[in-house]
């Protein structure tokens, strides 16, 4: 494919799904050594009614307004998990799969309740995203990168993705060593003074923030594969939390690059006329990486609680 064809046609795409994979690998390193992966799995869920329910409040499909009843979905859903944890006294998991479950049940209801057939707002979309479309119309070539004009007709996706990504790249580097801390030994973290309770649901919220922005790209579920695969898979290769991030954004990156490559070729190149979703192809590709780390990796064979409490993880 020629640079004339490969950057309006995939080039925006295959950065989004980028940005969308390490986005969601950076926190979920700390999610799944928490274990608290299934946080991603509801957060990725709730986002749908909080987004049907701004757009029938605004009546248009923007981007703050997406946004923010996103945000609040998720933010009204993990205070519900807190309070059915605590009040019904039951463990988190069965706490969050209440929460979840009747949360994306509501959103679906409302979404075939109501007419967004026109700003292409449907249970398809709200499942396997869109990430296909999201190409740049504007764009001739490479000489387009340089060219003002030409960058103003970049898909706002892509925009909104890298500051997603920015934001949750921030928060990992600034709170490094609490994170780290209160993940390994929380009640070391608070003897030492530090705020746990406020930094996990910190940690949540960030979470939140990337699933949210990444909901047109690949949809509210196919964004759990990112949470949890490519983390999952790091943390087979090593046992110092260092690695196991850069390691993660790895194993996201290569998942988003051939995932997109193998939706848009592979069926060609078995024979079929059409390409498959491209969102849940880099969930495919993630999935087999795991597996792979699963059968081949380094520390497959050590115990889970290996990195809580090697000397080489010590913060």
């Amino acid at each position: 494919m020629s640079g004339a064809e490969f950057v309006p046609l995939s080039l925006t795409p295959l950065l989004i799904g980028i940005c969308v994979a390490i986005a969601c690998a950076l926190p979920g390193n700390f999610l799944v050594l928490r274990r608290q992966a299934l946080i991603g799995d509801a957060i990725s869920h709730v986002v749908l009614p909080g987004i049907v329910v701004a757009f029938l409040i605004t009546g248009v499909i923007a981007a703050w307004p997406m946004l923010l009843g996103a945000a609040g979905a998720a933010i009204i859903a993990v205070a519900a998990i807190e309070a059915i944890r605590r009040l019904g006294k039951i463990e988190p998991g069965a706490a969050m799969g209440v929460v979840f479950t009747t949360m994306f049940a509501g959103g679906v209801l409302l979404l075939e309740q109501s007419d967004t057939s026109s700003v292409h707002l449907d249970v398809e979309h709200a499942l396997f995203g869109n990430l296909e479309s999201l190409i740049w119309l504007d764009a001739t070539g490479w000489r387009s990168l340089l060219d003002p004009q030409a960058l103003r007709g970049l898909p706002v996706e892509l925009a909104r993705m890298a500051g997603a990504m920015l934001v949750v790249a921030t928060f990992t580097f600034f709170f490094w060593r609490p994170l780290k801390i209160s993940t390994f030994d929380e009640g070391f973290a608070q003897t030492i003074g530090m705020r746990t309770q406020p930094l996990g649901l910190a940690l949540v919220i960030v979470s939140a923030v990337a699933a949210v922005a990444a909901f047109d790209a690949v949809g509210s579920i196919i964004v759990i594969a990112m949470f949890i695969c490519p983390p999952a898979a790091a943390r087979l290769m090593t046992n110092r939390l260092e690695h196991q991030v850069a390691w993660s954004v790895l194993f996201a990156a290569l998942a988003a690059v051939f995932g997109y490559v193998a939706a848009g070729y592979g069926p060609i190149w078995l024979g079929h006329g059409s390409s498959v979703s491209a969102a849940g192809m880099i969930a495919t590709v993630s999935g087999v990486i795991l597996a792979l780390a699963a059968l081949w990796a380094p520390h497959r064979k050590r115990g889970g609680d290996a990195m809580h409490t090697g000397s080489d993880t010590t913060p």
